[in-house]
């Protein structure tokens, strides 16, 4: 029904069929498109013309006439998360990309490492930014589920606490405009934990947290997990996780999902 209804809107108020311009925000099944083919692709009448945009193979767009914005098509959106994300989603074995998939989710990521609510990273801006400004394209339809993940960036960059959440409601804000019918939860800031190093990343996250609590949405606080799991030996640098690092948050993460009874629904 949630297909129906979104297909619906876009008939009602037209659809633009078109070819995929940006690498951002691909599914996993599909690689980037590097910044030098992407320049190179021009927008062009589909085929289909104007047929039923589901129809459309992977990595079409879909013109949303309510918003002005592209929207990939996406392979089995209703079991596909979507994910945005920093470098910590980023890998194909991610943790946070691991956890969803643990759980039932084929997951379509949106972000890049080095972003955040504020932080940029010089090929894209933050997460709203990249949002709004095409940076990345959200998938065309209904997801059953959006997840946000981040905040390290912002902790590194030195973001305030005013900015990261006046960036964080208007995501969400967006978000919730553009898939009024699909859940959505937070996953925090991979830390240490405020008593063992923690420091501005630890707090980051729960701040996070606040932020979460304020709209009602589940939150994945993870601000303390390199310490309280004993993954800091697992660290392949400051902050990122090696592949055995990666595999066991992904662990962890499949469990708080399940308890949070945010599951993949079972194909039919």
């Amino acid at each position: 029904m949630r297909k129906a209804s979104a297909l619906t809107r876009f008939v009602a108020c037209g659809i633009a069929v078109g070819v995929l311009l940006s690498g951002c925000g691909q599914s996993p099944e599909r690689p980037a498109a590097s910044p030098a083919q992407a320049a190179e692709q021009e927008p062009g009448q589909s085929e289909a013309g104007g047929a039923d945009p589901a129809t459309l193979p992977a990595g079409s767009y879909v013109r949303n006439l309510e918003n002005g914005r592209d929207e990939v098509v996406v392979p089995d959106i209703g079991h596909t998360a979507l994910l945005i994300g920093d470098s910590q989603s980023e890998p194909y074995d991610g943790w946070p990309r691991l956890g969803l998939e643990a759980v039932g989710y084929k997951v379509h990521f949106c972000g890049l490492g080095g972003t955040g609510f504020v932080a940029g990273n010089g090929k894209t801006g933050n997460y709203i930014e990249a949002l709004l400004r095409g940076d990345w394209k959200l998938p065309y339809g209904t997801p059953p589920l959006i997840v946000i993940q981040g905040g390290g960036n912002d902790a590194g960059q030195g973001a305030t606490d005013a900015q990261i959440v006046a960036n964080a409601d208007r995501l969400i804000a967006a978000l919730r405009q553009r898939y009024p019918d699909t859940p959505m939860a937070m996953i925090g800031t991979l830390a240490r934990g405020t008593n063992y190093g923690g420091g501005r990343r630890s707090q980051v996250d729960a701040l996070l947290g606040t932020v979460a609590a304020r709209h009602g949405l589940p939150f994945i606080g993870v601000g303390d997990w390199l310490t309280k799991y004993d993954l800091a030996k697992n660290l392949a640098d400051a902050v990122h996780m090696n592949a055995a690092g990666r595999k066991s948050l992904g662990v962890l993460l499949e469990g708080r999902l399940r308890a949070l009874h945010l599951e993949a629904e079972a194909a039919p």
